[in-house]
């Protein structure tokens, strides 16, 4: 983790951000050679102040304003140095940051579906916080202690002898392994309340999302207990991370007033045996209590930098995470003439030992609709994730315009193809954000031809902020119909030559799903398109029908012919015939006798 940090904080080809990182370490440099030098002043204006026959003032007036000037000088030069670095801390963690996003999304399906969304933002959140702090304490507060440690114990050798330095150079060897014993030991907790705000935050958000199923069933008592567990584990690896933080407090305060007593008594010795004058006991006091200040926080850095680096290693984890799909090296871009697919003997399988797709082929022309059906659990939702490449087939070939989509780059094959999911979820944004997404250069007068496309402009339009409103959180505050509309919308916006309708219908009233039948065939005339089917009803003029059946392929043809077999489709058929017409029988058995007349009568007017 610190080689990846250590590269971008002295990124390839950016010379001017090494400049900064070189300015940066000579002004530290800078700033702690003033730094000691101000117990030095102070020593020579006490010995000056000290001596009766000094009755002129002005030297040691001269040593106190020298004195402050390099207090003011060994803080200014670090403000500056803060300044210059700022950049360069700033860009490693954007860099870091978008480098995780970005590889977030190169995963596979197959990772998000076995991950919880609100778990993976707690770590990317708690991995750039880490990453901030350890740049600022590494290179803020660790290496010029040390730089000033270095010096601190060089004066004390040359200036008196070197049972002074050796007594200090103890004192902190000691101070630093005991923090790095304590820290070590303290590291299991930290981890530990990690996992469990990472349970806890996942859960929150889970049951967030879920708002509305949460209050169908009244499980809010519920929903607190599952969160509790989590924040109970937090709660208790706290108290213990607590605990043991106040010990190695008061260690660390222990070792250091030791250090700081031995080194006074040899002092005062010095001074009573007239080898040291009393400048050099307040020089030698200064120096150690100026060393005291960051070298405790030396040991709460070494502390938070142990905790960073727990939650560096959950993000830099996710680097690891190997990208399941990934385009081979050099990989040309999808070049579409006609947009024929062609499924060719392809088996699928999410897991070994759980077949999905078994010897599937078919041919879909350019410009033509082939519908694939079939009983829950068949294979047909898997067809649109293999031709969309979320997954590689485990055998066969997927093809388009004779290009196996697995020698093409997948952004150009994503490119090429126009989804319709049968759940729209909608970004928390605007309407016109929601449509403009399916290509957002995109100007205002197409974003609203598009909509006028998907017969949803009129209604945009009637809204008191028109493309303006908010739709919510996944779309919530639009309906069924009204967010497959802007589905529709955002996919005749992004003008692919293949479309896929993954029973985009399903979900909608009879009414809203003809109104949006006849939307989707206005946008998939001309177009390869492949729809997948739950109501038989919306392919009845597709210009073939593959019904798949445990994934095998168990009858191909179009309707008419499909129905003169009397096998699977017909029988498929038969059941939503007969369950259409009972649900009608029960409506009009709800329906008051005089509502029934009066729509006989406008039958027959």
């Amino acid at each position: 983790m610190l080689s990846i940090l250590g590269r971008h904080l002295w990124p390839k080809g950016e010379w001017g951000l090494r400049s900064r990182v070189a300015i940066a370490l000579v002004l530290l440099v800078g700033a702690k050679v003033a730094n000691v030098f101000v117990p030095l002043l102070y020593k020579r204006g006490v010995d000056a102040l000290s001596t009766p026959q000094n009755a002129i003032v002005v030297v040691p007036i001269a040593l106190i304003l020298a004195y402050g000037a390099a207090r003011v000088l060994a803080q200014a030069l670090g403000e500056i140095r803060d300044a210059i670095f700022a950049p360069v801390a700033q860009r490693a963690i954007r860099n870091l940051a978008l480098g995780v996003f970005g590889h977030l999304h190169a995963l596979s399906l197959r990772f998000h579906l076995e991950r919880q969304t609100g778990g993976l933002s707690r770590v990317i959140e708690r991995g750039t916080t880490g990453m901030d702090f350890l740049i600022r304490f590494m290179t803020f507060n660790i290496l010029p202690t040390l730089v000033e440690i270095a010096m601190v114990g060089g004066i004390l050798w040359h200036l008196y002898d070197w049972r002074f330095m050796a007594v200090t150079l103890g004192v902190i060897a000691g101070y630093i392994v005991f923090t790095i014993t304590l820290s070590e030991w303290r590291i299991a907790f930290v981890r530990r309340m990690n996992d469990a705000d990472t349970e806890a935050n996942a859960k929150a958000i889970d049951s967030m999302i879920n708002y509305e199923t949460v209050k169908y069933f009244g499980n809010e008592a519920h929903e607190l207990r599952r969160y509790d567990v989590g924040r109970r584990r937090y709660e208790s690896a706290a108290i213990r991370s607590a605990r043991t933080l106040s010990l190695l407090n008061i260690g660390q305060g222990l070792i250091i007033a030791v250090g700081l007593a031995i080194i006074m008594v040899m002092a005062g010795d010095g001074v009573a045996a007239h080898t040291m004058t009393v400048g050099d006991f307040v020089a030698v006091n200064a120096f150690l209590l100026q060393l005291y200040a960051p070298l405790n926080m030396l040991g709460f850095a070494y502390r938070e930098i142990r905790a960073a680096l727990v939650s560096m290693e959950q993000m830099f984890g996710l680097l690891n995470v190997a990208t399941e799909v990934s385009d081979k090296a050099g990989a040309p871009a999808l070049t579409v003439s006609g947009g024929e697919i062609v499924f060719d003997h392809v088996d699928f399988h999410y897991d070994a030992s759980r077949p999905i797709l078994h010897d599937v082929s078919f041919r879909v022309p350019p410009g033509n609709t082939v519908a694939i059906v079939g009983s829950s659990g068949a294979g047909k939702s898997t067809v649109s994730r293999i031709l969309f490449r979320f997954y590689d087939v485990s055998g066969g070939s997927v093809r388009i315009d004779g290009q196996d989509i697995r020698d093409i780059s997948q952004a150009s094959l994503r490119a090429a193809i126009g989804v319709v999911p049968q759940d729209t979820v909608l970004f928390n944004d605007t309407i016109y954000y929601n449509i403009a997404y399916g290509r957002p250069d995109a100007t205002r007068e197409q974003v609203e031809e598009a909509a006028k496309l998907a017969r949803i402009h009129d209604f945009i339009a009637g809204l008191p902020l028109g493309y303006d409103s908010a739709v919510g959180e996944r779309g919530l505050k639009l309906s069924g119909g009204e967010k497959q509309r802007v589905a529709i919308a955002r996919t005749i916006l992004k003008d692919p030559r293949i479309l896929l309708f993954d029973e985009a219908t399903s979900a909608l009233d009879t009414r809203t799903e003809q109104e949006i039948q006849n939307s989707l065939e206005e946008v998939s005339r001309g177009r390869t398109t492949v729809v997948i089917a739950h109501r038989l009803s919306t392919i009845i003029n597709s210009d073939e029908i593959i019904v798949l059946d445990r994934g095998w392929v168990a009858e191909r043809g179009r309707h008419g012919e499909l129905l003169a077999r009397n096998g699977l489709y017909a029988d498929m058929w038969a059941r939503q015939q007969e369950a259409a017409a009972a649900a009608e029988r029960k409506v009009e058995a709800a329906e008051p006798p005089s509502f029934r007349a009066e729509g006989h009568l406008r039958v027959a007017e």
